[in-house]
């Protein structure tokens, strides 16, 4: 299937700010994927961005055609949420593994309807958590887990950004908006450090006057969990940029930032205090999104279940409802007592070499995110 180069073969669906600044870039840091095609509805990014990587277009008019070319064994799908499901599912029914980019789809239904497929299948489904192959992060996740920083108490964290209202995120409702976007970046984070499943949530959002989002740009999220564990987050659209979290336990306290970000010159950081002092763990920037395709398709490749499949991905999404829900009614959601026997594996840290990103003004035909 893989002929002599063993190397999996990408289509790209999409070639929006995320395609183009962060995946593309990093697929050349892997030593077995590449990217053979891109499906896309511009004319611009047709011509101009397929030649610059040198890949055959299709429009998504021909998506069906490219699922039957046998020209391609995986697509990574990087369209606004609210799609993810229109082209996850018939790529998953036509055999082909699917890297998803998250939050895993735009409702709990569609969600289910993408594990479905692939279950029924066999093909490949991984959502993409890059953070999940990023050294810093799988360290604290790992350390957490064994108790280092004691029995974990709470978890606090702010992931912030100024959007602007033109760029396709500024204008979807709540799935196109910071809770899906950015908040799925502290759920995880909280869901794995704290090895349990939340089991309520309550929601507060606001709306920045004179800004033009329909939909909340501001939301705290606390969330309860088992063995009277608390997590709190707030995530906005409408402020300056800031990321991090902070972990406390009885035997010590973590504070991460940067946290979740990603970029040649990222590198995620955390000060550990204990009653003997403080500690301060450093770690290399690296190409997350090349660490998570080297990763998944090593999974294509050996036939391995990919830790972060659409389960961990259906997790995630019964929180981010039970917040659209909580925004709604203004009460506290209850969430029935779910668990997830797979959790981070230390063995899935990559240590690639950070791509050259482009910046947002070398972008061909993309609306920038930042206002």
């Amino acid at each position: 299937m893989f002929g002599l180069t063993k190397k999996v073969r990408y289509a790209v669906v999409a070639g929006g700010q995320i395609s183009q600044q962060a995946f593309m870039p990093g697929v050349a840091r892997t030593n077995n994927s590449e990217m053979v095609a891109l499906v896309t509805g511009d004319p611009v990014k047709a011509d101009k961005l397929a030649k610059q990587y040198k890949l055959k277009a299709y429009t998504y008019e021909q998506y069906d055609e490219l699922l039957r070319s046998g020209e391609i064994d995986a697509v990574y799908v990087a369209t606004p949420n609210f799609l993810h499901m229109q082209y996850a599912v018939p790529a998953l029914e036509a055999g082909i593994h699917v890297l998803l980019e998250k939050p895993m789809a735009s409702s709990v239904e569609e969600a289910e309807q993408i594990l479905a497929a692939q279950k029924k299948s066999g093909a490949k489904l991984m959502i993409a958590y890059r953070l999940h192959h990023e050294p810093g992060t799988v360290e604290m996740v790992a350390r957490a887990r064994g108790k280092e920083f004691g029995e974990l108490r709470s978890f606090v964290s702010a992931f912030c950004q100024n959007v602007a209202e033109a760029n396709s995120r500024g204008h979807n409702g709540y799935w196109g908006g910071p809770v899906p976007d950015m908040g799925t970046y502290p759920l995880n984070a909280a869901r794995n450090l704290f090895s349990l499943e939340p089991i309520a949530v309550h929601a507060v959002g606001t709306k920045t006057p004179n800004r033009g989002f329909n939909f909340h740009d501001t939301v705290a999220v606390t969330l309860t969990f088992p063995g009277e564990r608390l997590a709190q987050f707030t995530v906005s659209y409408a402020t300056a940029s800031a990321e991090f979290f902070e972990l406390v336990g009885t035997r010590a306290s973590i504070y991460a930032s940067p946290a979740f970000m990603f970029g040649p010159k990222v590198g995620i950081r955390y000060v550990e205090k204990t009653e003997d002092g403080e500690k301060t763990h450093s770690f290399d920037p690296v190409e997350q999104f090349g660490n998570e395709t080297q990763y998944f398709s090593d999974c294509i490749l050996n036939d391995r279940e990919p830790e972060a499949n659409g389960e961990e991905g259906l997790l995630d999404m019964h929180v981010l409802a039970a917040v659209e829900r909580s925004l709604e009614t203004g009460e506290t959601v209850t969430l029935p007592p779910r668990t997830r026997d797979r959790r981070i594996d230390p063995k899935q840290a990559l240590t690639l070499k950070p791509a050259k990103e482009p910046g947002e003004d070398e972008l061909i035909s993309v609306i920038p995110q930042s206002a």
